[in-house]
């Protein structure tokens, strides 16, 4: 798991996007509502042009699962193809302001049965999805809350890193403990208590809801990191 100074490169799955981003159907997007719900009949699929859109799921206590906090040039929705009963498995909240291109999935089903290099790509692109899940998921089971804590505090300076001159890395994202707390599957009490341990230790500060990691050998170290490539150690 190394931390990474800008976002990722969204060039290896060119050919997908493309043909999202050719759509003629773009919508604006506003912060605090939804693009689709969990359980709802699905028929569209979209790529980010701008701002942020939260996955989650809500579990039966009323408990939210966050999985990905999605940003330019990432797709949305992908987990309704080729499907017999195509319904929304996650739901989408829009966090930040932005516009999405849209496109149906009967029209993108179709565009695949019919190339085959943009039906590699998409395989490509799903299994890279499925290993950041699984990556994930071993994390919160292996090493507990904390574990998934520090696990997802790495992931989001991959994501969302600035390094700083001092080599410190600023997560660019605006996160309360909550939101970190939905990444956990743990309560907010739970990251509070967790978070000052590490800011008295110095691992980490927090300024104006942005996380400051000053230490992240040590987070690293913690969770016995295995040094998964940065495609894959992110939080989208």
């Amino acid at each position: 798991m190394l931390a990474a100074k800008t976002l990722h490169n969204h060039d290896r799955f060119g050919h997908l996007r493309e043909l999202l981003r050719s759509a003629k159907h773009t919508v604006k997007i506003r912060k605090g509502t939804f693009l689709f719900q969990e359980g709802m009949d699905a028929d569209e699929l979209y790529l980010i042009l701008s701002g942020k859109v939260q996955m989650s799921k809500i579990c039966a206590d009323g408990k939210e699962m966050c999985f990905r906090i999605c940003g330019s040039g990432e797709i949305i929705g992908e987990l309704t193809l080729f499907t017999t009963d195509p319904r929304y498995l996650l739901t989408a909240k829009v966090i930040e302001d932005g516009e999405v291109a849209v496109i149906k999935k009967d029209d993108l089903e179709r565009e695949l049965l019919t190339n085959p290099s943009l039906t590699y790509e998409y395989m490509q692109w799903v299994s890279m999805h499925a290993r950041r899940t699984q990556t994930k998921f071993r994390d919160l089971i292996m090493h507990g809350k904390k574990g998934a804590l520090y696990s997802t505090l790495i992931r989001m300076c991959n994501s969302y890193g600035v390094t700083l001159d001092n080599g410190s890395i600023l997560i660019d994202l605006t996160l309360k403990n909550q939101d970190l707390a939905n990444f956990c599957g743990t309560t907010r009490e739970s990251v509070n208590r967790m978070l000052n341990v590490l800011k008295q230790q110095g691992v980490l500060s927090i300024k104006k809801g942005k996380i400051t990691i000053h230490d992240l050998d040590y987070l690293k170290k913690e969770i016995q990191c295995e040094n998964c490539p940065v495609d894959i150690c992110r939080i989208e």
